[in-house]
């Protein structure tokens, strides 16, 4: 009982040498994302890792890669929502839950199936359909992830646009899409990149949910740190609590 505990304690520890920052950060807008966007690495073990892939891997595997997503953010992947799950892959989201969310999370999980060559791009997704609080178990493989500075009003939770009517209506249709994709520069723009080690928990919250674009690098443009990071496949296990 006392090395779980241990363990336990350990896995709530982020890792700010996973964060590389680029470009002029303003010191407030660097402090927020320090504390709203974090990582911890090995926050499953090696076990824990395979009852996850083992119990989501049969429906998986039936479903085919889909690289022509409706609203154009993924490429090369397969998804599922699942609500029960083994008592022990249980355990490991009531941790996450513990670890990473003030109260309740939503009673679906989303499981992402990315193909080794698969991408996710730039993209925020709709506070419509998930809160202030996104965060991702990465199973499989490592991974590079960018987040990208981006409008800070827009993507707030409840936010609207009252500047004219038309700007009020393209507001409420871009709230009805699953994920937003606004257009950002790494040119004269800051950003982080974060390497998200396999069996690592990502925690993106507030400032960082809202205010920044995030993606998953493609192997071209995968450096961390001037080093390549071979992203094969990755399956990642999200949660997040309600709007």
């Amino acid at each position: 009982m006392a090395k779980k505990i241990a363990s336990h304690v350990a896995a709530k520890k982020s890792d700010s040498r996973l964060t590389c920052f680029h470009g002029l950060w303003p010191a407030a807008e660097q402090r927020d994302f320090e504390q709203h966007m974090r990582i911890i690495p090995d926050f499953i073990s090696e076990e824990e890792e395979k009852q996850l892939h083992e119990e989501v891997e049969p429906y998986m595997s039936r479903l085919r890669y889909e690289f022509d997503h409706w609203d154009d953010a993924i490429h090369g992947f397969r998804e599922t929502e699942r609500k029960k799950w083994y008592p022990t892959n249980r355990d490991v989201l009531e941790r996450v839950r513990q670890v990473a969310f003030d109260g309740v999370i939503m009673p679906y999980v989303h499981v992402l199936d990315l193909a080794a060559d698969g991408v996710i791009k730039p993209h925020v997704d709709s506070t419509r359909y998930c809160g202030n609080t996104i965060s991702g178990i990465s199973l499989l493989s490592d991974s590079v992830m960018r987040l990208v500075r981006t409008d800070a009003e827009k993507y707030q939770q409840g936010s609207t646009n009252t500047v004219s009517k038309e700007a009020n209506v393209n507001a409420e249709a871009d709230d009805a899409s699953y994920r937003h994709q606004p257009k950002t520069k790494l040119e004269n723009n800051f950003y982080a990149d974060l390497l998200l080690p396999r069996r690592s928990l990502y925690i993106m919250s507030h400032t960082a949910r809202y205010n920044f674009t995030h993606e998953i690098l493609a192997n071209e443009l995968s450096l961390f740190l001037g080093k390549p990071i071979k992203k094969t496949r990755r399956i990642s296990i999200i949660c997040r609590n309600e709007p």
